[in-house]
């Protein structure tokens, strides 16, 4: 089998020949390219040349198009921050006022210079890998995106004190959401990440996420042209598990800390789970550490398919040895071929 048959027949509940292993490497390629992070994203070349090496090298069945998260925000004219050795960040919110909201236009997806990059970089891989390997492509959902649109604080105030001028922020993030999302399609991904951490009750309690963050994805989703995956970096999922289902999405990136048994079980037959090795802790792994870790993941949640192996936040941090990735890789070429018969 190869990565995309292997994939397509954990999401149908099926076994194949092992479990799909999903090292999400984004920021990962400029350690590998030996550049900084500002140098490496400032050229699709740098993203393509890594993506491919990091796939032989680690036996990773994906390609991970994403750049970073505040790509999005500067396609709004909001300010990126570059680090030597983490991820980009926004800088100061571009919204200052609520009164800001009702004037914001959608920003027109090829005029962006860095979403253009994530999609020039997203054709020349399709052109490379074809079908043989899984491009997944990302998009914050508009329910998250605001975090770095206007700060966490005022967001807040947005949610539960202004609901016009919420409505009105949902509607134009919708709308870019929706049109990025299927730009990169047409480009050549197969799927789409949407990430949405504030679907998390480890941000926002379930009753608000409800009428509000669960509201937007089952108008978003649909009106994406490709799978999706919904991935809420590192928060819990069981909670919400059956209301992340209902919005018919295919995957849902769980965490280190939902519990492998319960959501298996809830799990099972109904949407495929993607997780949840714990990247923080995945920096100080010792060989024994990463078998433990990936057996207890595959004994737990892999049997009759419906498992993806990947870290529970969706991106590797720089910090990671890359030896502890290549002994990821090697564990699930160990433990993780179907059947699962080690762990009777």
């Amino acid at each position: 089998m190869n990565s995309l048959e292997r994939t397509l027949a954990a999401i149908s509940h099926q076994e194949a020949d092992r479990v799909p292993l999903f090292l999400l490497l984004s920021l990962y390629g400029a350690k590998e390219l030996q550049m900084t992070p500002k140098e490496y994203f400032s050229e699709p070349d740098n993203v393509v040349k890594a993506q491919l090496l990091m796939r032989d090298k680690y036996s990773n069945d994906c390609i991970y198009t994403f750049f970073y998260a505040p790509i999005e925000i500067a396609a709004w004219g909001g300010e990126v921050v570059f680090s030597e050795d983490g991820p980009p960040n926004s800088g100061e919110p571009f919204i200052q006022s609520f009164d800001q909201i009702a004037s914001l236009t959608v920003p027109k997806i090829k005029e962006c210079v860095g979403l253009s990059k994530v999609l020039d970089a997203t054709y020349q891989l399709k052109q490379v890998v074809g079908d043989e390997t899984p491009i997944v492509g990302v998009v914050m959902s508009p329910y998250s995106l605001p975090v770095m649109q206007m700060g966490f604080e005022k967001y807040l105030e947005l949610i539960y004190e202004r609901k016009d001028e919420f409505q009105k922020l949902m509607q134009i993030n919708e709308a870019f959401c929706v049109e990025w999302a299927n730009a990169q399609l047409e480009a050549g991904a197969t799927a789409i990440c949407y990430f949405d951490p504030l679907a998390s009750p480890n941000i926002i309690e379930r009753e608000t996420y409800l009428s509000t963050g669960w509201q937007v994805a089952r108008r978003v989703l649909p009106k994406i042209k490709g799978p999706t995956a919904t991935h809420l970096a590192s928060g819990i999922a069981l909670p919400v598990l059956d209301d992340i289902i209902s919005t018919g999405t295919a995957i849902v990136g769980f965490s280190a800390a939902d519990d492998l048994t319960d959501i298996k079980d809830s799990a099972k037959n109904r949407i495929c789970l993607l997780g949840n090795m714990n990247a923080i802790e995945m920096r100080n792994w010792a060989t024994n550490d990463i078998e433990r870790e990936v057996k207890q993941i595959l004994s737990k949640a892999g049997e009759g398919g419906g498992l993806i192996l990947s870290d529970n936040h969706g991106e590797i941090p720089w910090q990671v040895p890359e030896e502890v990735l290549l002994g990821i890789a090697d564990a699930v070429r160990k433990f993780g071929n179907y059947p699962l018969n080690w762990t009777e």
